[in-house]
């Protein structure tokens, strides 16, 4: 509302002060203003969320990590969830804390909470997680090699996601220095070219 209503009072000032525009001027800028101000905090929201993800995966290597060293320690699946959800910090230990605590208190198995907790802030790798520990729980099946290599998986992705990031940093760093290239040929071939069309 207020880059909608900005160009509204500043044509209001200008009049004040006894400057005239155009009436189509302030519309125009307050579509263009208002689009932007409709879209800008949807964007931000999205990037904020794409980080925390980021940070919800990073959480989670480090976290399988850590159950692989608890199981062989020769702990339990659940104690082994609740041994590594409590020596990490932040918000996705915060959570995956609160989802371990959900579980007890419900009385369901811990996987139902860790996928819904997936499935709420879009990591499927934690979905995935859940469905290998309900192995673990159900079936029997060995978890800590299950866990060691979707720990390799996911620290081998994220180096590919960062190897990504880096080459697209690189590729627009290149950009201004074209630019300033450019103006520097600009700059030189001016004169040069000034004085061949004013011989003409």
């Amino acid at each position: 509302m207020v880059c909608l209503l900005l160009p509204a009072a500043a044509t209001t000032a200008f009049a004040v002060a006894g400057i005239r525009l155009s009436f189509a001027v302030p519309v125009v800028a307050s579509l263009a203003l208002g689009t932007f101000g409709f879209a800008a905090p949807e964007l931000s929201v999205r990037s904020e969320a794409a980080k925390y993800r980021a940070a919800c995966r990073h959480a989670l290597g480090c976290f399988l990590d850590l159950i692989v060293v608890s199981l062989a320690g020769g702990a339990g699946v659940d104690q082994s969830l609740d041994d590594a959800a409590s020596v990490g910090n932040g918000r996705a230990y915060t959570e995956l804390r609160y989802a371990l605590a959900e579980a007890r208190l419900a009385r369901v198995p811990p996987w139902d909470t860790l996928a819904a907790l997936g499935r709420r802030v879009g990591v499927s790798e934690l979905d995935e997680l859940a469905a290998s520990v309900s192995l673990a729980g159900t079936e029997g099946a060995r978890v800590r090699a299950s866990m060691r290599s979707r720990a390799a998986a996911l620290r081998s992705r994220q180096l590919t996601d960062a190897e990504a990031d880096t080459a697209a940093a690189t590729e627009r760093m290149s950009l201004p220095i074209v630019v300033l290239f450019a103006g520097f040929l600009v700059f030189i071939g001016f004169p040069a070219l000034a004085a061949v069309f004013g011989g003409l």
